[in-house]
């Protein structure tokens, strides 16, 4: 690619203190066999700079940001794709690897067709070590119903976006540049951030392309927001909560998306009683009922919003001895 060439994918690799990682990750995009990139890793102020990592791989295509401060996952993921130069963009994360053969494949079919905004793949699951979960990998697909779905263009995807979450937006996907505006993202959007920019896709009018084959490794992890424990995992639950609610509000309010909005109430009320449960756990509990409050107002009975208002009334002992019931 020549200095004067605009680069047609910028590959956006956000990071923090995952060195190790982070090499992987990089690897991966630089042995693409679709040439025609720019790399762009930013990183979060991580406490050991990447930098010395970044330039090891000595390839002019890769630009290196980092963050004078922590301004947290969001921000630091916006200010990469707001860098990118591409007409493309694909978010690879710092601890996950793509296939050589995964621009290759999802580039063409954005490029024959001026109408598709989204690109998207299957994909492995991995372990820290990097060895794929072959059960962990069909069950992500059952999962996401990719099982079963066509390969090829769907013009209206808001069902498989925002409904059965088929499209996995924060690595394995390649989306035009120019029909997204990166600051129109919310930063109430948190750690969703992948399912808006679905949302956003979703509502451009124009379609996405499912490619059936598995060409990312998703990387499952003590790191992994899921997998955390303790304190930390409350903490995440609570605020993964609040931005699903955030979220799903948002579609409900959205005309477009009327034919989903009874599915889009009910996992709003989810994450109402999730996020009570949240700080239940974190022992702020009149903090937490009126969320649970508002989840049966809504909805007639739901036994995991009914046990977990009545374990609030119970004297703490017995709570924490409880709690585990409506996780």
């Amino acid at each position: 690619m020549s200095l004067h060439q605009q680069p047609l994918v910028s590959v956006i690799i956000p990071t923090y203190n995952r060195p190790e990682y982070l090499k992987q990750a990089i690897a991966s995009a630089v042995q693409q066999s679709y040439q025609n990139i720019e790399i762009i890793v930013s990183d979060n102020c991580s406490p050991e700079n990447p930098q010395a990592i970044v330039e090891s791989f000595n390839d002019s295509r890769i630009r290196f940001w980092r963050h004078e401060q922590n301004v947290g996952m969001l921000a630091n993921q916006q200010h990469a794709f707001k860098m990118a130069q591409g007409q493309y963009v694909a978010s690879l994360h710092d601890d996950d690897m793509w296939n050589q053969d995964f621009l290759a494949k999802l580039v063409p079919p954005l490029e024959e067709n001026s109408d598709l905004i989204i690109a998207f793949c299957d994909q492995y699951i991995i372990d820290a070590n990097g060895i794929i979960n072959n059960i962990g990998t069909e069950e992500n697909t059952r999962g996401f119903k990719r099982d079963k779905l066509a390969p090829g263009i769907h013009q209206s995807f808001c069902k498989i976006g925002l409904i059965d979450k088929s499209i996995p937006t924060a690595a394995s996907c390649v989306i035009r540049n120019n029909f997204i505006d990166w600051d129109s993202i919310p930063s109430e959007v948190g750690g969703m951030w992948d399912l808006y920019l679905t949302y956003l896709c979703c509502i451009s009018g124009r379609g996405a392309y499912y490619y059936p084959e598995r060409l990312t490794r998703y990387r499952a992890h003590e790191q992994t927001d899921t997998m955390l424990s303790g304190s930390r995992d409350v903490q995440a639950k609570i605020r993964k909560a609040k931005s699903e609610m955030f979220c799903y509000e948002v579609f409900m309010k959205d005309s477009r998306l009327q034919e989903f909005r009874t599915h889009f109430q009910q996992k709003w009320l989810e994450a109402n009683t999730t996020l009570g449960i949240g700080l239940l756990r974190s022992e702020e509990v009149a903090a937490a009922r009126p969320y649970f409050w508002q989840a049966l107002r809504k909805q007639k009975f739901n036994l995991r919003t009914l046990v977990a208002l009545t374990l609030s009334f119970t004297p703490r002992f017995f709570a924490n001895k409880l709690i585990g019931v409506s996780k």
